[in-house]
């Protein structure tokens, strides 16, 4: 790491932005959690960063970096990228601190996001549709900021950003009562798992950090292994709040060093969490605010016995997403499968496929004859959800005992993202 950043004052540092934040940010609530702490006979606590102001801790960043900026620098306003989040606490902050921003977002950001956005910002921000994923947004943005010579609110590799993000972790001290074995953290760039990290060093150097990043975007545990900041080719940007192709450099730097573990949780499993927290906690997540208690089941014969503090990093989901976070669950659980079904050529050869192949508590759900004309000749995508994952196999040796059998499909990715 650089010397000078080595020698940080970090704790001072993170206390400032802590007062600048002071009736801005709310001092979100730091819970036990009954349910989890059983099941994972451990001490469970969530940091509950999704109750935010902004419904995600990113306004204590990006304020505090704003907050510091000249007054020439305010004058000529701000420009920022961001999925959602972030671009939801630079509207909050350009409306209190009553500068203008130009706001890039991906053509993808869910709905409900850009619309928060609007509502935060008012007549203080413009935003902009562009590109696929944050990274194209964020090329765009920078190039417009050094041309009209814009000050650029970086979501996450800024030192002002980490400070802010931090003050999540001071909160975090201040509330518990307790040594904290183990705390949880999402990375997406890596702001917020890079302030823990620097904060913790000095005030809590027994706590294990472990970070967690969706598995098709390990951005951080890649370059961690590689030993160098490197940009993935392709990500998946399901987890819109933590899908970067290149964390921070700082950020990297910082968490190489200090960060115990960094592990990768599914997308399936995500989805899976977000609907096991909103059935029985009544908490409402985002996929990037869930990704902590997703990755609980990774750390369970480690953490018994344990304190152990998961950050729900943010709360803006999208209720048209949730079919689709429905479906993944389903398929990540081995509750959904699709087939190539391949009808004999025979009267009835349907009714028996629904008698005899299907099980009594399977069900279809999705039906499609892959043939325009002559459709009662030719083969069907078929979706079907099963009672319990273990009826699976069985079902599959009907379907090939009684020639039914064209292909399965769940595998194929390709296919998959046109079925889902």
């Amino acid at each position: 790491m650089d010397k000078l950043m080595l020698e940080t004052d970090w704790y001072s540092q993170i206390k400032e932005a802590a007062n600048n934040l002071d009736g801005v940010s709310y001092v979100t609530p730091l819970d036990y959690n009954a349910n989890y702490s059983r099941e994972f006979g451990a001490k469970i606590y969530f940091k509950r960063e999704d109750l935010q102001v902004v419904r995600s801790y990113k306004i204590r960043g990006a304020f505090h970096k704003m907050f510091g900026l000249t007054e020439v620098q305010k004058s000529e306003g701000v420009v920022c990228a961001s999925a959602g989040n972030h671009a939801q606490g630079v509207a909050l902050a350009c409306q209190k601190l009553k500068i203008k921003g130009t706001i890039f977002m991906p053509v993808p950001t869910p709905g409900q996001k850009i619309n928060q956005v609007k509502m935060f910002g008012g007549d203080q921000v413009e935003i902009k549709l562009i590109g696929d994923s944050f990274d194209n947004a964020k090329i765009e943005a920078l190039e417009f900021a050094e041309t009209l010579e814009k000050v650029f609110i970086h979501p996450f590799d800024d030192q002002k950003i980490i400070e802010g993000q931090a003050t999540v972790g001071l909160e975090i001290l201040n509330q518990s009562q307790f040594p904290i074995d183990y705390l949880l953290t999402p990375i997406g760039g890596g702001g917020l798992a890079a302030g823990i990290c620097a904060l913790f060093k000095t005030q809590s150097p027994g706590t294990k950090i472990i970070g967690f990043e969706p598995r098709g975007a390990c951005s951080m545990s890649q370059a961690i292994k590689l030993g160098e900041n490197k940009t993935l080719d392709h990500i998946d940007n399901f987890v819109d709040g933590a899908a970067v192709k290149r964390v921070g450099d700082l950020n990297f730097q910082i968490c190489k060093e200090f960060i115990s573990k960094v592990h990768a949780v599914d997308e399936g499993k995500i989805c899976e969490t977000i609907l096991d927290t909103y059935n029985k906690e009544a908490i409402v997540l985002e996929p990037a605010g869930a990704l902590t208690i997703a990755g609980l089941d990774q750390l369970r014969g480690s953490i018994q016995g344990k304190n152990v503090v998961c950050i729900l990093s943010g709360g803006n989901n999208d209720i048209t997403r949730m079919e689709e976070i429905k479906e993944r669950a389903m398929l990540y659980s081995g509750l959904k499968h699709y087939f190539v079904i391949r009808f004999p050529q025979r009267a009835g050869a349907l009714k028996e496929f629904v008698a005899e192949i299907l099980g009594p508590n399977d069900d279809i759900t999705h039906f499609e004859y892959i043939k325009k004309t002559s459709r009662e000749k030719g083969s069907a995508v078929v979706g079907v959800v099963l009672n319990e994952s273990a009826d699976f196999e069985p079902l599959l040796q009907r379907m090939k005992s009684k020639q039914f059998f064209g292909a399965y499909l769940n595998e194929n990715e390709v296919l998959m993202d046109v079925l889902v």
